[in-house]
């Protein structure tokens, strides 16, 4: 009863990564969507708490955000404490293992099919705890989507789940990250599809959405359903703002070029050793720490007084530039920060001076101070990570407003293109990647052949047979009629050859057979000598995409592929057959 309940179990998860290798397995994408946004909840709660529990403890008023109120000294040792503790934690360690965060996650996603290990799950949730608790000029999010796809990887990986199905995880961990951190699911779909993914797919939006509103109810059902910032009543006040804000937007895609143009800069200092980096990141906080505190942390706490038009217009501009420049010389010089709430914090408080100078220079006709720093956050967003679409839903779910629509499709596309076409500005996390070495490009064809497992295509009607095949056996195999013969030589397969030519090569010397027949014990046909269409044969695992296998042919230069699935430790089993003309009919069959 055992072996029967593990061969069912077998041959259903066989079936189950069988139909994932398909570019349309909606209702087991959408069971993954789930899953993916239960574990991502999850590790989003522990991480959180992880910062937040021993910040109530030391913090006065038990304020997670309180680093304002600590003494002057105090408040300026601790972010030099805390990037050295990153220093001598990362200084031994291998070079690849200092990259976290967003960027981090687009590359594994590009370059090695969403593969994120364990490891890298540890250490970035070691050094977001560190970098967040000490005061460092970061954000939660980009730790968190970190930890979202990793664990969503290493989900696909245990479940022995082809490359293609592991890449929509991936995504889904980001959705439910974002959607997780600032309670807004319909903006974490699109963020991980604009930034994260950079393509939109019918198919890969319902298990990413899934995944969003899973992640925002596991911690909804912890933090509650109130949104990450207080955001007052807002309404524009009049159509007479249109040019101002217009006019605003530029200056926040020209200060959204200076913010990656100065992180770009500085990381031309990354083949220094990984200590002397982060010593220098620390103690270019120190004097920032010490004269403006708010620049130190999160900053949440700040960017809701801006909504509330708490904050002075000659305070903002200055918190506004200090951020900017303390984030990105910081996370140039190696500092493992999130990058997107410094990137709200600076929008907001930008925003936040133009609606305080609006409202001095032309007061009947300005709105207040909250509409244009909620404008401002979503501008800069849009620049700075060139997502408008993920800006303008993060801007609306925030502010639960659909009359901030309006003015933020317009503030938002402003600074975008300005940034962009001005500055030929790209996605500050692309930028990073290029400045490591990586320019990622994906041509249409490479993405959509990413999107299917070679399961999808693979020829299943084979026969595995050897080198030097008898007569009789020769004709089984002919009655089975499969389409291809895969010749074991004697370490495993060295070819393929159609069926056809067998066929033909036993009809045509049946006489000389059955002769041979007549004197030896049975005649033998030498697969290898007889005339055939054979061709060389590689491997490739059953997990990976068209876009694999197709890499794996112009490696190796053979003209089969055998796909195979490991059946047990050590032993790998050949599932099927895959030819060059096989993956380009497919994909213009699709296209």
């Amino acid at each position: 009863m055992k072996k029967f309940s593990n061969r069912l179990y077998q041959s259903y998860t066989q079936a189950f990564q069988r139909r994932l290798s398909s570019v349309d397995a909606l209702p087991q994408l959408a069971l993954l969507g789930l899953l993916s946004g239960l574990v991502t909840g999850a590790v989003i709660i522990l991480f959180r708490s992880a910062i937040e529990w021993p910040l109530r403890w030391l913090l006065p008023e038990g304020n997670p955000e309180g680093f304002e109120q600590l003494n002057i000294w105090v408040r300026s040792v601790l972010p030099l404490a805390g990037a050295c503790a990153l220093g001598l934690l990362l200084y031994r360690l291998p070079r690849n293992d200092h990259k976290t965060g967003i960027a981090y996650v687009i590359e594994r996603l590009n370059s090695h099919q969403g593969y994120i290990s364990w490891r890298s799950a540890v250490l970035q949730f070691i050094t977001g705890v560190i970098t967040i608790g000490t005061g460092q000029s970061t954000g939660r999010e980009g730790p968190a989507v970190h930890l979202g796809s990793a664990f969503s990887s290493l989900l696909g990986r245990g479940m022995g789940l082809p490359h293609n199905s592991i890449r929509t995880l991936v995504a889904c961990g980001t959705a439910a990250a974002i959607s997780a951190s600032f309670n807004t699911p319909i903006a974490g779909v699109i963020f991980a599809m604009e930034v994260v993914m950079m393509e939109y797919t019918i198919t890969g939006f319902t298990p990413v959405i899934l995944a969003s509103v899973t992640g925002a109810i596991v911690t909804q059902a912890t933090y509650g359903t109130a949104p990450a910032f207080e955001v007052p009543a807002l309404v524009m006040k009049s159509l007479w703002e249109v040019p101002y804000m217009v006019f605003g937007a530029m200056i926040i895609g020209v200060m959204s070029a200076c913010f990656v143009r100065l992180l770009i800069w500085f990381h031309r200092f990354s083949e220094h050793p990984i200590w002397l980096r982060l010593a220098a990141a620390g103690l270019v906080m120190v004097p920032f720490a010490a004269l403006l505190p708010a620049v130190l942390g999160i900053g949440y706490d700040t960017v809701n007084a801006t909504f509330m038009g708490e904050i002075g217009l000659v305070a903002l501009i200055i918190i506004a530039v200090a951020k900017l420049i303390v984030t990105a010389t910081t996370t140039g010089l190696g500092m493992p920060n999130g990058l997107v709430a410094p990137i709200f914090f600076i929008g907001a408080t930008l925003g936040g001076a133009m609606g305080v100078l609006g409202e001095m220079v032309f007061p009947e006709y300005a709105s207040s101070t909250g509409f244009y720093a909620m404008l401002g956050m979503g501008a800069m967003m849009g620049a700075v990570c060139q997502a408008p679409l993920a800006a303008l839903m993060a801007l609306l779910e925030l502010t639960h407003n659909p009359n901030i629509v309006l003015p933020g499709m317009l503030m938002i596309t402003t600074a975008t293109i300005m940034s962009h076409e001005l500055f030929g500005q790209r996605s500050v996390f692309l930028s990073i990647l290029r400045s490591q070495g990586l320019d990622l490009r994906s041509s249409p064809i490479t993405m959509a052949l990413q999107r299917v497992g070679v399961g999808a295509i693979l020829e299943r009607n084979f026969r595995r047979i050897p080198q030097n095949l008898p007569l009789a056996r020769a004709r089984r195999v002919l009655k089975d009629e499969p389409r291809w013969l895969v010749i074991d030589g004697s370490d495993g397969p060295v070819a393929v050859m159609p069926t056809v030519d067998l066929a033909r090569y036993v009809e045509e010397h049946a006489e000389a057979l059955e002769k041979a027949d007549e004197h030896e014990e049975e005649p033998l046909i030498n697969l290898l000598a007889i005339p055939a269409q054979r061709r060389d044969v590689a491997t490739v695992p059953f997990q990976a995409t068209l876009q694999e296998a197709l890499d794996r042919f112009n490696e190796t230069d053979a003209e089969a592929l055998l796909v195979q699935r490991t059946a047990a430790p050590m032993i790998q089993q050949v599932v099927g057959v895959i030819l060059k003309p096989d993956i380009e009919n497919y994909y213009q069959y699709r296209r």
